[in-house]
């Protein structure tokens, strides 16, 4: 058995697997792979409605948003924000928190000004930054919720004076979040949600259409939602297996239940760490992410000897980011916590064998 600890694409469930290649071979009986279907058949359009429902229903959405599946990946994202938010000669602010969010305010800036108003770059990105003040006279405040590569997450939203526009790419629905609280929320499937080549978007209706500039359709928020995210063929795979994880996620007993289970394995996971004197977090406590563990060696010659006996055990994905090293476990909603157990039970057998 194989214990997915992959930062991205992530683990997904067992059964959605399962019928996701059933539905590759012949989807709902019809005779034809769901790759070959046309995105206009009555059978897909209502694979696009039940995804966008259950957006709905396990995020609570309000009325006056729209919930939209388009393609590119949360790095279209980073520019089709300020594309349709940020008007010209306008200003937008950015909270720097790792390399996405650096990567989404450089996008900002062909579009106008961008005010970095917090940053913890200088600490190599190791704790959320808290004390801020949102500028009234932007157009827009960007976040990013989680930090993949360092471990961190912001614990709770800041309240802001002006629309809130988040990246939640790799903890989407992994807790409990007020969509009224934001005006645009962004997520690549391919971390908590279903496969790359889809990404969800969440905007208020009323904070578009407001800047002076001409936008191509395929870059029009507004242009997608009168479409109906199919302005043109959409990611019918990615959809189809983004639904089949939703309605998993909505058995499970929804983002309530799914969020204690993060605790679980989260605070089981830091507790190893801490008791275990062969490693060490990297990140500030009280920022530590649910979804990225990152942690290193005390001694770091002996991290090769203990990816190699993660290996043998079947536990794959455990390795840092390339810019940063150490480890990084990534324990996204699909992940079990007996693969949690097992990652710890390793990293005890490794500090038993060298003492």
């Amino acid at each position: 058995m194989k214990h997915n600890f992959g930062a991205g694409p992530g683990i997904l469930p067992q059964e959605v697997l399962k019928q996701a290649a059933e539905a590759v071979i012949d989807f709902n009986g019809t005779g034809l792979s769901l790759l070959e279907i046309s995105h206009r058949s009555k059978e897909f359009e209502a694979v696009l409605d039940e995804a966008v429902q259950l957006v709905k229903e396990l995020f609570s959405v309000p009325e006056g948003y729209s919930v939209l599946f388009l393609q590119g990946g949360a790095s279209t994202q980073f520019a089709l924000a300020p594309y349709n938010l940020l008007p010209s000669g306008g200003k937008a602010a950015y909270l720097e928190t790792g390399v996405w969010a650096n990567k989404a305010l450089k996008e900002a800036k062909y579009f106008g000004e961008v005010e970095v108003i917090a940053s913890s770059k200088e600490s190599n990105f190791t704790y959320i930054p808290k004390d801020y003040t949102i500028p009234a006279d932007a157009a827009y405040f960007h976040i990013t919720s989680n930090n993949t590569i360092y471990g961190t997450q912001l614990q709770e939203f800041p309240k802001s004076p002006i629309p809130v526009v988040c990246d939640m790419s790799s903890d989407i629905f992994s807790r409990k979040v007020n969509v009224a609280d934001f005006g645009l929320i962004y997520a690549g499937a391919q971390k908590n949600m279903g496969p790359a080549g889809v990404t969800l978007v969440i905007v208020k209706d009323d904070i578009l259409g407001k800047v002076d500039r001409k936008i191509p359709a395929m870059f029009n928020y507004q242009t997608q939602i009168e479409g109906g995210s199919m302005y043109n063929t959409p990611p019918c795979f990615a959809i189809y297996v983004s639904m089949l994880t939703l309605r998993w996620l909505k058995a499970k007993g929804g983002v309530a239940a799914i969020e204690q289970e993060n605790i679980t394995k989260a605070n089981a996971l830091y507790n190893a760490i801490e008791s275990n004197p062969f490693f060490k977090g990297v990140c500030a406590v009280e920022d530590r992410s649910h979804m990225n563990v990152c942690f290193v060696m005390e001694n770091p010659e002996l991290e090769k000897p203990f990816l190699k006996l993660c290996d043998e055990r079947g536990i794959v994905g455990v390795k840092g980011h390339r810019s940063v090293g150490g480890f990084r476990a990534s324990i996204y909603n699909a992940l079990p916590l007996s693969s949690v157990l097992a990652l710890i039970d390793v990293m005890q057998e490794f500090a038993d064998s060298n003492k």
